[in-house]
């Protein structure tokens, strides 16, 4: 698979998004799948880089693991895993033109949407909502993650309201999406894709992805963050555009 240099090149890419986006960019890492489905089936690029970001999970969960709050997480855990089960629906009943479709559908709104937010012009929930609202949004939080590995907006339209300390804010969010990812774990098995050749090209990755998270956490403090941050929404919107425009002319 990675012998083919189009397809290596976009791995490459997308593996070091993930790790900047680990490291502290926040955000980044959406812009990983829509990378990876230029070169390959985008079921088999999400089940690649899954394990990945299981592994990156590890230092965050440590790092934050006495800063969380349950509430939180017991509002859109189940929300979560049943937006994970509705996406594992589509895989396996659509063909991958139709989930190619998805994905580009799901990249141009995150774009669009961070793009709404980074203006300050975020809609804004009320802090007190209850739980069955978080439910809601950890379904649609489920959903693109499983499809996408792009979780994070739903996630963030409702938990942000909330005010958490930040630390409790970043240990929050760095549990409930390494719950999702190992959720995501039975649905990729039934889908078939961990395969001894993605799960190879898998190992073949990782080294670069740590190194990736380690570089993200050290040039996080000298980027200017407002540029980077425009110019990769916008490359995911056009990226978004295309994957549709594939998918419909396919």
């Amino acid at each position: 698979m990675l012998d083919d240099p189009f397809v290596l090149a976009c791995a490459i890419v997308a593996v070091l998004l993930s790790g900047l986006a680990k490291g502290g960019f926040a955000g980044v890492g959406a812009l990983a799948m829509p990378i990876m489905a230029l070169g390959m089936d985008p079921v088999q690029g999400a089940a690649i880089l899954l394990p990945i970001l299981i592994i990156q999970d590890v230092v965050s969960v440590w790092a934050y693991r006495h800063s969380w709050d349950g509430a939180i997480l017991r509002a859109i855990l189940p929300g979560a895993a049943i937006g994970i089960a509705l996406g594992w629906l589509l895989a396996a009943r659509v063909s991958e033109v139709a989930v190619l479709g998805v994905l580009g559908g799901i990249s141009i709104l995150f774009g669009l949407q961070r793009l709404w937010v980074e203006r300050g012009r975020a809609v804004v929930l009320p802090s007190d909502s209850p739980g069955w609202v978080g439910a809601l949004f950890g379904i649609a939080s489920g959903f693109s993650s499983q499809i996408a590995h792009a979780g994070s907006p739903p996630f963030q339209m409702w938990v942000l309201p909330k005010r958490l300390p930040r630390d409790m804010l970043v240990g929050t969010t760095a549990l409930a999406f390494a719950a999702m990812n190992w959720m995501k774990l039975p649905a990729y098995a039934a889908l078939g894709q961990f395969t001894r050749a993605n799960l190879t090209a898998t190992a073949m990755l990782a080294p670069l992805a740590i190194v990736a998270t380690f570089a993200g956490v050290a040039l996080v403090r000298r980027v200017d963050a407002a540029r980077f941050y425009t110019l990769i929404y916008v490359l995911m919107i056009l990226l978004g555009i295309k994957l549709v425009a594939d998918a419909l002319l396919a």
